[in-house]
């Protein structure tokens, strides 16, 4: 594996060794400093050797030299003074004014439905074989790589866990300390309150002993002397590190206000697919956070969408795999419109503008993570699109029964929506680069790694991959397309039980697709096996074959056919001359919904050229600077197309409001060569190019200069 890697633009390493030796727990106690925006602390450790690391003979061939091509050097750190504070609270110099807005009438409870955080299972801290092999070559040290990037490590020490008060009560060996970590891993689920009070105990106990350890561009290594292999490295580990500034994995900004059911087959754990009260609760319980700003916003348009949109996807597929919701506000610089994470979703404050679909659908979006993407997972980071593709399918479905819309309106309005990804898809095709539209680019070496576990993530590193929706795109077309062969009933039918079988896993696409397969009647698979959809679908890049069919013979909806009449009405205003004949009747146009606004937009986006008083009208009917930021999105681009100077104040604060979707408009701004445009664009990304995301940064950077 070349480890010279440029940062920016190749494959991201995950030098996990994961085969051999497993965090399985961790315990945070960290004190934030706001003013030098440095996170210091501690993290405790709680491994599991894995089955595969035995004594090794010395002919293993796969090793990998360090970044200086010398032998492994490890340190003792420095002395440090870190103050260890208390696991569940956060310091800090500077307050945070935001509030919370509660669900009406639910209760929080959390913690009472025998359901908890699951940090038991393994966590995504792995650790990994790096710069010196991690098997055990006859006399060497056993090798513990753990991921990691941009953190100065201080010190890392063993925990001497059989020092904890009562141990003895807990333990049959209280006075070896792997075999107690043991014992605490394997407790059974319904014992899970008492492993995590454990777990808490352990992690504030002394250490015994500091390790070696080096740390260099993507990992941190330890060790400790005469301990050959991971059955015999301590079992839990503390590590005392800060955050740097200016480090890639956290980012720091100011806010809005300018402040800072059977049997499962997954690894025992508190399950609520296994709890009956859990399996029968359509609204779990929800909060709001947001900083004062946007308290209004976020009370008119965010908070009644909650609960309807947690039911609608309750009746989709069931049992929600966690038991309560946060939502939390991101500032304008957050580089995407949302983010999934166990009881926690992050929205764009874009998402709160205009009517209420674009909120509700991206909200939809994000809960749908909470089954694809975090209940059941992809196991190659490759097969993005096993989460992304997903929750995009499933957003248009929970949206429509959050509406509750008839089966014909909710049929439109999904066909509306498939016209205008079919668009998004078609300029992702024309304006990316071939290996970067294939969703599963490892082909039959998909989900294989190293002999220690370690792997890559194509493309991991590349900043134009956060602004590529091929895996949104495609991923949803192919189960959309699935669906229809299947029809709606059968395929959510099936996709339930797919939940139910492999929530608490991580999969393939094979697993889903063979599974799928599997539950149709022979006579109705019409052809379709699993090589067949590798080959059209994941394969390959480009349109798929079976989509490009389907496009071609699909009747458009009544929802795009209105729109199409009131584009030829807007070409028609537009080619009229400045002073009308007398007996001209005025055009009468038609209300639209925001998605049919997008798509007249666009397709007014095609004309050659629109006069300023075409457009003064189009903006006045519609109201366009006060619609969604899809909406505006598109309005912007007719703006900077057509030089229509008096809307410029429009592209100013969609390009400082709406960071996460503004990048393509610096580049229409550029492109222009227009004097007064290329200094627009300048000035707005001076303004924000220091709170801005990285990646978004260098993006920009390039386009202006």
């Amino acid at each position: 594996m070349d480890i010279k890697l440029d940062p920016s633009r190749d494959d991201l390493p995950l030098m996990a060794n994961t085969s051999h030796i497993l965090v399985k727990h961790y315990v945070l106690d960290l004190d934030v400093d706001f003013e030098s925006q440095i996170i210091e602390g501690t993290i405790v450790l709680f491994f599991e050797s894995g089955n595969k690391f035995k004594k090794q003979s010395s002919s293993t061939e796969e090793t990998y030299p360090s970044e200086s091509n010398e032998a492994c050097k490890f340190r003792m750190p420095e002395p440090c003074h870190i103050p260890v504070t208390n696991t569940r609270t956060v310091s800090s110099k500077v307050g945070y004014n935001d509030f919370v807005i509660c669900g009406k009438g639910e209760k929080d409870t959390s913690g009472k439905d025998g359901n908890h955080d699951n940090q038991e299972q393994a966590s995504g801290i792995s650790s990994s074989k790096y710069c010196c092999d991690t098997g055990n070559h006859g006399s060497e040290d056993f090798l513990l790589v753990l991921d990691c990037c941009d953190l100065s490590v201080l010190k890392v020490e063993e925990v001497d866990v059989a020092a904890v008060p009562g141990i003895e009560k807990f333990t049959r060996s209280p006075k070896l300390r792997n075999q107690i970590v043991r014992e605490l891993v394997a407790l059974p689920a319904d014992r899970w309150r008492e492993q995590l009070d454990y777990y808490a105990r352990c992690s504030q106990a002394p250490g015994c002993g500091e390790l070696l350890f080096d740390i260099d561009t993507w990992s941190l290594q330890i060790r400790k002397t005469g301990v050959q292999t991971a059955t015999d490295f301590p079992h839990a580990i503390r590590i005392q590190y800060t955050t740097k500034p200016q480090g890639r994995s956290v980012t720091w900004t100011s806010d809005q206000s300018g402040r800072y059911v059977g049997g499962c087959g997954h690894m025992e754990y508190p399950c609520r697919f296994q709890n009956a009260s859990a399996t029968t609760q359509e609204i779990i319980p929800h909060r709001v956070f947001a900083p004062v700003c946007l308290k209004g916003a976020c009370q008119e348009t965010l908070l009644p969408l909650i609960p309807p949109c947690l039911s609608a996807a309750h009746s989709v597929l069931g049992t929600h795999p966690f038991s309560r919701l946060d939502v939390l506000i991101v500032p304008a610089n957050f580089p995407s419109l949302g983010m999934a994470s166990p009881h926690l979703v992050f929205l764009s404050q874009s998402t709160l503008t205009g009517m209420s679909q674009f909120c509700g659908t991206r909200l939809c979006h994000e809960i749908a993570h909470a089954w694809f993407g975090l209940a059941i997972g992809a196991r190659d980071w490759t097969e993005e699109w096993l989460s992304e593709g997903f929750a995009t399918h499933l957003e248009d479905v929970f949206w429509a029964k959050a509406q509750q819309l008839a089966p014909h309106e909710a049929q439109e309005q999904r066909e509306l929506r498939a016209c205008l990804r079919w668009r998004r898809l078609q300029d992702e095709v024309r304006n990316s680069p071939e290996d970067m539209q294939v969703l599963r680019p490892n082909k039959e070496k998909t989900g294989h790694v190293s002999d220690s576990g370690s792997s890559v993530i194509k493309h991991g590193l590349n900043p134009d991959k956060v602004f590529m929706q091929v895996h949104y795109l495609k991923g949803y077309f192919l189960l959309r397309f699935l669906a229809r062969r299947l029809g709606d009933d059968t395929y959510f039918s099936f996709l339930r039980k797919f939940v139910h079988t492999f929530h608490g896993q991580l999969i393939l696409s094979q697993d889903f697709l063979q599974m799928l397969l599997e539950s149709i009647p022979e006579e109705r698979r019409l052809e379709l096996s699993v090589e067949n959809i590798f080959q059209d679908w994941l394969e390959s890049s480009g349109i798929p074959q079976p989509l490009q069919r389907e496009r071609l013979a699909g009747a458009e909806c009544g929802l795009v056919r209105q729109v199409s009449a009131e584009v030829a009405k807007w070409v028609r205003v537009n080619r009229r001359p400045r002073k009308r004949k007398r007996k001209e009747t005025e055009e009468v146009l038609e209300k639209l919904l925001p998605d049919q606004l997008v798509l007249l937009l666009e397709h007014l986006l095609e004309q050659r050229t629109m006069n300023p008083r075409t457009l003064q009208r189009l903006e006045r009917t519609y109201h366009l600077s006060e619609q969604d930021a899809e909406v505006r999105h598109r309005w912007c681009e007719l703006v900077v197309k057509h030089k229509y100077t008096e809307a410029y104040r429009n592209v100013e604060r969609f390009l400082q409001e709406d960071q996460a979707m503004g990048i393509y408009l610096y580049g229409e701004l550029m492109v222009s060569e227009d004097a007064r445009q290329q200094h627009l664009a300048r000035r707005c990304f001076e303004l924000s190019k220091e709170q801005m995301d990285r990646s978004s940064a260098e993006v920009v950077a390039e386009m202006l200069y």
